[in-house]
């Protein structure tokens, strides 16, 4: 197994060019190790979104078209 051991400090984007350098298997390997944590969402934000979600079934003309959105933006 590879190891890498860094004591330095960088700045966001340093970090980003210096995993740009990486090889494609070494970047998927970094990205699962970040999106594969058990992350909580808060249950006021879950509520909101079923909030959301309920609102749109019972009125689904309240949504917007996306392209026709994007165009008066």
């Amino acid at each position: 197994m590879e190891t890498v051991k860094l004591n330095i400090d960088l700045s966001v984007n340093q970090l980003i060019e210096a995993v740009k350098q990486l090889s494609p298997k070494d970047r998927l390997k970094i990205n699962d190790a970040i999106w594969n944590e058990n992350i909580e969402i808060p249950v006021e934000h879950q509520r909101i979104v079923l909030d959301r979600s309920a609102k749109t079934k019972t009125n689904p003309e309240r949504l917007l078209d996306w392209d026709e959105v994007s165009q008066s933006l």
